[in-house]
């Protein structure tokens, strides 16, 4: 089992088709002989915001229906009471946040969505299990690495889209 950290631009591309949909999907989906999933994905918390906000914007710039918004939201929400593993703030990880701000280029909630994945990514070391940094964004990426993190960009599968 591979364990997976996705972020919300990441997320976004399980529900809406777009480059690298496919990859994210198949990481996702992805099932034993045995019928369970092969991989996990975790999300921060703050990905319910992030995440939605997502799809209303794809709402308003009119790329996507009201009813298409909503129809996603609806299995975003399922997703993370189900499958997906929801990985909560603490104080220490906003503090986390603050500092990656000062040694990477990071927007506020690009800090927040690393800062879970190192402390996560932490705890997982401990139990010798590794994990994968997903995103779509460059910056965040290349702030994962600096920070020893192994990373997946959506964008680089964009192939098995076609």
């Amino acid at each position: 089992m591979t364990i997976y950290y996705c972020d919300a631009s990441a997320a976004v591309k399980y529900f809406h088709q777009e480059p690298g949909t496919t990859w994210v999907r198949r990481i996702a989906d992805e099932l034993t002989n045995e019928g369970h999933h092969a991989n996990e994905i975790c999300l921060a918390e703050v990905s319910r915001v992030e995440v939605p906000a997502a799809f209303a914007i794809l709402a308003r710039t009119q790329q996507i229906s009201i009813r298409i918004r909503d129809s996603m939201y609806d299995a975003f929400l399922q997703k993370m009471e189900g499958e997906f593993q929801s990985l909560r703030l603490t104080p220490g990880i906003i503090r986390r946040a603050g500092e990656l701000t000062q040694k990477h280029p990071l927007k506020a909630y690009d800090a927040v969505q690393l800062a879970v994945a190192l402390n996560f990514g932490e705890w997982l070391r401990e139990q010798g299990l590794p994990l994968t940094f997903v995103s779509g964004d460059d910056t965040l990426l290349q702030a994962a690495r600096a920070e020893g993190m192994a990373t997946e960009n959506p964008f680089d599968h964009s192939d098995l889209d076609a």
